[in-house]
């Protein structure tokens, strides 16, 4: 992340105007290695970042900016942050998934699996009956892993193809080519309003502030106190209940992660001037936090669905469960995570 722009006596205008300039170059910079996405999502990680700021920086400094110009252009910039970020969430929830069932097999014969950290007991280990050997992933939950497994290749694989698909059309299109231009366009040019040529040190950190108490506002509606404590099992009892409790559920966690995403990028263009502000390494860490959990609701959620496939072998249905389970405990231990964060003191953090 680059630094703040050093604000002196510059107008608000023409520090936004510096920063969305130097966004649009490395949007352009990208694009120009990118050209069409390949089997390699990643390489279009530089294309997101830059067209994600820019959209946040014309919403949070909108009163700088003409809103005929700026309010379509940012719609269509999340447009294409969002569709190019499809293929790479695919990948990596399939990745996730996998990994998830491939430990739970692996621990299911363990003795200690409640405790993956604990040492062997002292003394002799007890030895099988003969006739109940096993080797570690042989169980019963290790024979549903393997179509689990398969079944969730197959779904997460025809979406990831799909997702591809659609970032291919999406950059041949006439609409992508429409929000390259606006932003080759942004390197020179900025449509501003008439509030711009105030002073940059009277009117950002308003700005600023206000991005900021949007999500203090927010994360003050989430249920930090009941959070904080381990092991309340709240986001598993909402998967557990009607279809659309865990998805109401998570909401709220999913609407702090955008807005805190939001504050970072506006922290970018003008630090927080009030010493009780979170400071930026705790928002990234907050940040980060919940990107844990966006990935442990959205991988559950898919566990879900598959285990609503017709027709399945008992066995895959209870590995899908378990893998469901487990999903469900690390979006509880990210929301544990972030209510620790967030609550400790900032002169501790």
């Amino acid at each position: 992340m680059a630094a703040p722009p050093c604000i002196g006596s510059d107008s608000a205008g023409e520090v936004l105007s510096h920063y969305l300039h130097d966004q649009a170059g490395v949007f352009l910079r990208a694009l120009a290695v990118t050209g069409q996405p390949d089997d390699d999502s990643e390489t279009t990680l530089p294309l997101r970042r830059s067209a994600r700021r820019i959209a946040a920086a014309l919403h949070t400094y909108a009163p700088l900016t003409d809103p005929g110009w700026a309010e379509p252009f940012r719609t269509e910039l999340g447009w294409l942050a969002t569709t190019l970020s499809r293929e790479h969430q695919h990948a990596a929830r399939l990745a996730r998934l996998l990994s998830a069932l491939h430990r739970l097999a692996s621990e299911e014969d363990s003795p200690h699996s409640y405790d993956r950290l604990a040492p062997p007991p002292p003394g002799p280990q007890p030895v099988r009956a003969r006739g109940n050997e096993t080797t570690p992933g042989s169980g019963p939950l290790a024979v549903g892993a393997a179509r689990a497994g398969a079944l969730l290749d197959r779904q997460l694989r025809l979406v990831r193809t799909r997702a591809h698909s659609a970032a291919l059309q999406a950059m041949g299109s006439s609409r992508f080519h429409a929000v390259a231009d606006a932003v080759a366009v942004l390197v020179s040019d900025v449509p501003l309003s008439a509030a711009a040529a105030a002073p940059a040190a009277h009117t950002l950190p308003a700005l600023t502030e206000q991005a900021h108490a949007r999500l203090t506002d927010a994360v003050g509606a989430l249920p930090l106190a009941r959070a904080a404590h381990p092991y309340t099992a709240d986001a598993l009892r909402a998967a557990l209940g009607a279809e659309d409790a865990a998805e109401r559920q998570d909401a709220p966690w999913h609407r702090v992660r955008s807005l805190l995403r939001t504050s970072r990028y506006a922290c970018e263009i003008h630090p927080y001037d009030d010493v009780d502000a979170e400071p930026a390494g705790r928002l990234s860490a907050a940040a980060r936090t919940l990107e844990q959990h966006r990935e442990a609701a959205e991988a559950s959620a898919a566990v879900a669905s598959a285990a609503r496939t017709p027709r399945i072998a008992p066995a895959t249905a209870y590995a899908l469960g378990v893998l469901h389970t487990d999903q469900r405990q690390e979006v509880e231990a990210a929301r544990f995570a972030f209510a620790r964060l967030w609550q400790r003191p900032a002169s501790g953090a």
